[in-house]
């Protein structure tokens, strides 16, 4: 079941002061830009932004992989990763929440692919709500990335973030929408996923 379209407004991003996107350029185009800074070149190359790079422009920019939520709390062999690429995967955790442990630091880790071109101003955003009601909204910046030369995923790290506490807080599930979506407003990934605040992992 699709979500409301209202629910919308509530992945309006964050107006940056001051910050206008740029014109998107080819990877080749970004390549011979200011080709006699050397300093600059150095770090084209570093995002795979080298003459002739660019690989077939069809398809998305992006495939979002995983999201891990990763913590220091969490007992030796744990994990919590979401395998994007699976759909039954995904309507499990849809219909079945995790459980987060109460009053502990954990960060939001995504595997990305760079498909073609250069990304930049892409952003991941996840908005909680517990009975209908909104009760969080994360956002944050990918960075801009070319394709790996070597064809490898990429693994963005978020800032730490602390979750809820308390008897209140684990009462009831909460409902997630994840998205990351681009300053044109791309969409290159958008899932659901439920979770409950409990006293252990």
């Amino acid at each position: 079941m699709s979500a409301p379209h209202h629910d919308e407004d509530d992945f309006a991003p964050s107006a940056t002061p001051g910050y206008k996107p740029g014109t998107a350029k080819t990877v080749d185009e970004y390549a011979t830009l200011d080709a006699e800074d050397e300093s600059l070149a150095r770090w084209k190359a570093s995002l795979g932004i080298v003459p002739g790079a660019a690989g077939a422009a069809n398809g998305p920019k992006v495939t979002i992989l995983t999201l891990e939520l990763a913590s220091p709390s969490m007992p030796p062999g744990k994990t919590l990763i979401m395998n994007l690429q699976n759909p039954a995967v995904l309507a499990d955790m849809k219909k079945n929440p995790v459980t987060i442990k109460e009053g502990i630091e954990y960060n939001v880790r995504i595997t990305f692919q760079v498909n073609h071109s250069i990304i930049s101003g892409v952003r991941y955003m996840q908005v909680v709500k517990r009975a209908g009601v909104r009760v969080d909204k994360m956002e944050q910046m990918l960075g801009s990335y070319g394709v790996n030369p070597k064809g490898e995923p990429y693994v963005k790290n978020f800032d730490p973030e602390e979750s809820p506490s308390g008897m209140l807080a684990r009462s009831g599930t909460y409902s997630v929408r994840s998205r990351v979506v681009d300053d044109d407003g791309e969409v290159y990934a958008d899932w659901e996923w439920s979770f409950k605040l409990g006293k252990e992992w």
